[in-house]
């Protein structure tokens, strides 16, 4: 997209570069939309059907702009080149709108989606379901490898009108083939906004508090008196001794007249420690943020480094730009098959974990390669600039280190993640778990962007500073440097959270319910809360 922007729009390298993190931030940040929708009225199916026609409307729209003349500037013949108008820029604006608002919808729901066919009660079926993470992940790089290799090669010969048409048929044929299925799938109904049940915890819990109620050995917690929860189609949670304040969200203050239907003034334990564990994984979501910012690399900085070094393979095949991280998607297709069969069992014997190790470790390993990564990124573009008077005076494969470890953190971080966020969500909250989780990507990526907005205001703006329009000119490896040290950081900082996380079956779980008075016990015993 940026190569989009800088040859069809005429947009300078570093403005390209920002305009595309927003874009993918927004689309990211969309997800907790959609998993509101999800979780709240259509359910994960509806929402991927309806989310994916959105997506294709703005796919279609984007194949427009790049095949009418008017709705792009005149080719450029010599600079300066003739800026793109307000209305060209409105009509694209409103095509990738459309298409980060699609985005935003299907992601949080296709991997949940998946994970949902899998019977949680079945032990064969849970050792599926992990699997299917790894190659769910496996498939989106396969996906991505086509993209950047066969639709990059047909943009370059035959036109940017072909570049975007072909994933636009793709994407309508994928809706179809997804309909096809419809009588084979498990379905997870809605279960109603998770946000109001969290709002509701909260204003009963300092509504409580302002009362002087206190969580002590002998206080009653409500609780409803059916199999299920009072969440439509939820399970029962056991209270857990964690974020204790909470509790006073169900303190029965008063026996004699319980507000049994008013959950603004008295929430059961479960809709309590929903909440609790939605809070629980802020914590390690926060710590992992960071990465993100190396992610956003990849579409930006990376490929215009590509674009000024050496692609040429033989005497007549030249690698487009687009296509230089093939590197990071060969990495992920070649990593995966491999963790899977044989580093996973390999593990599993030494640690005795299911998983060889947990979600938690395998996220680290992924946070440490990036450290290796940017710093790999910052040496290699030092060089290129040193010896860049000379054109095309380095190979791009100087470029392979850096993808390469960006892509096997992507692959350690981004699947266990999707593992984590779903084992601790709870069945009301699967789909919000999975859009916190891709929500990171995007806050990255706007990060991504006020970072390289406070590189050109403090180091002198496009013209002086590191970042210029002419990379030869800039000094991107002193951004790298920066991006290594936010990394070095951030690692450390995860190390401490995730050592003092505390699961779903480590946060002090009492797994009896005596401390919870179920509606319709006309005579509720008294019994600790622990």
């Amino acid at each position: 997209m940026v190569s989009y922007l800088v040859l069809e729009m005429h947009q300078a390298i570093p403005v390209a570069a920002m305009h595309v993190t927003d874009w993918i931030g927004a689309a990211f940040v969309l997800t907790l939309l959609g998993a509101f929708m999800a979780d709240a009225y259509l359910g994960r199916f509806k929402t991927i059907i309806v989310f994916s026609c959105i997506y294709a409307v703005g796919m279609i729209l984007l194949t427009l702009s790049a095949s009418l003349d008017g709705l792009r500037p005149l080719p450029c013949m010599a600079k300066p080149c003739q800026k793109a108008s307000n209305l060209q820029n409105a009509f694209l604006s409103i095509a990738l709108a459309l298409i980060a608002l699609g985005t935003g919808g299907i992601k949080p729901c296709i991997s949940s989606f998946g994970a949902d066919q899998f019977d949680e009660a079945d032990k064969k079926e849970v050792k599926k379901k992990y699997a299917f993470f790894n190659w769910f992940f496996f498939a989106i790089n396969m996906g991505a490898l086509l993209g950047i290799t066969v639709l990059v090669y047909v943009q370059v010969k035959k036109g940017w009108v072909w570049g975007f048409g072909i994933p636009t048929g793709a994407m309508i044929i994928s809706i179809v083939v997804l309909l096809c299925g419809i009588k084979y799938y498990r379905f997870q109904k809605p279960m109603g906004s998770p946000f109001t049940r969290f709002m509701q915890v909260m204003v009963a819990s300092v509504r409580n508090h302002l009362r002087g109620v206190e969580v002590g050995c002998e206080t009653l917690l409500f609780e409803v008196q059916t199999e299920e929860s009072d969440i439509k189609g939820a399970r029962k949670l056991a209270r857990t001794s964690q974020y204790r304040f909470w509790d006073k969200a169900a303190v029965i203050a008063d026996r004699e007249s319980i507000p049994t239907t008013n959950r603004w003034h008295l929430c059961t334990v479960t809709q309590v420690e929903e909440f609790k564990s939605f809070l629980r994984v802020l914590p390690v979501w926060a710590s992992t943020i960071a990465l993100s910012i190396s992610f956003a690399q990849l579409s930006t900085f990376f490929i215009s480094q590509a674009t000024i070094m050496d692609r040429q393979l033989g005497h007549s095949f030249k690698v487009p730009p687009g296509s230089v991280p093939i590197f990071s998607a060969i990495n992920a297709l070649f990593l995966v098959p491999l963790y899977e069969k044989l580093i996973v069992p390999a593990l599993r014997r030494c640690t005795g974990h299911y998983r060889g190790i947990t979600s938690l470790q395998r996220m680290g390993v992924g946070l440490f390669l990036s450290i290796f990564a940017m710093a790999s990124a910052a040496w290699v573009e030092r060089r290129r600039r040193e010896r860049s008077p000379a054109p095309l005076s380095m190979s791009f494969f100087w470029l392979f280190p850096q993808f390469f470890l960006v892509g096997g953190a992507e692959v350690f971080t981004y699947v266990g993640q999707l593992e984590f966020f779903y084992d601790e969500a709870t069945d009301g909250t699967r789909s919000i778990s999975s859009a916190v989780f891709l929500s990171e990507i995007g806050i990255g990526s706007w990060l991504s962007t006020v970072l390289v907005k406070i590189v050109e205001g403090v180091t002198g703006g496009t013209e002086k500073g590191w970042l210029r329009d002419d990379l030869n000119q800039s000094k991107l490896d002193y951004f790298y440097w920066v991006l290594t040290l936010i990394n070095v950081v951030n690692f450390f900082v995860y190390v401490v959270v995730a050592r003092n996380y505390k699961g779903k079956k480590a946060a002090g779980v009492s797994v009896s319910d005596e401390s919870m008075v179920e509606l319709g016990d006309p005579h509720p015993e008294l019994r600790g809360s622990s």
